[in-house]
């Protein structure tokens, strides 16, 4: 069984670019998004490779996340079948000796930035940089499937307003 622990930022402002090592296109599609049972997504990258990804909210920080390799024109058929998808570049970063990734999404939810960091355990200590704004680890309303289903441009000021996106 794989274990994720991360913990996730929204982040403002570009300083963080001068720590990218390297970027990808990622095009996410969602066949069930079900916070209480499992979230099935396929994720082509660069449009050519894709994978399936099974993932399920355990606790707090931790997920379970399993994702296979699929051939490309199976994923590229799925996804054009879909109707809750998401489109992002992702960035890898290294800071503090820390692995982070950055993803900036696109049309709906466009300017969303929201940065993670995988952790060894719910104890890992994390040096948030100083690009880090609020912590969002937890809120399914800023997870990717929730985003496929409910994109940032259909939220009122309001809710944009509780998370600093406003």
């Amino acid at each position: 069984m794989a274990i994720e622990i991360e913990r996730r930022f929204i982040i403002k402002g570009d300083d963080w670019k001068e720590h990218a090592f390297s970027s990808k296109q990622i095009r996410q599609g969602y066949l069930s998004i079900n916070f209480e049972e499992w979230i099935i997504r396929v994720r082509i990258i660069d449009n050519k490779d894709a994978f399936i990804g099974m993932k399920k909210s355990l606790e707090g920080l931790i997920n379970d996340e399993f994702e296979y390799q699929i051939p490309i024109k199976d994923a590229e058929l799925i996804w054009k079948k879909l109707d809750k998808k998401l489109t992002k570049r992702r960035f890898d970063l290294q800071f503090n000796e820390d692995s982070w990734i950055i993803d900036c999404f696109q049309n709906e939810n466009y300017p969303l930035i929201i940065a993670e960091i995988e952790l060894e355990s719910t104890e890992s200590i994390v040096k948030s940089p100083h690009w880090c704004g609020k912590e969002i680890t937890g809120e399914k309303k800023l997870t990717n499937a929730a985003l496929a289903r409910f994109p940032i441009s259909d939220w009122s000021q309001q809710e944009l307003k509780i998370f600093n996106l406003d």
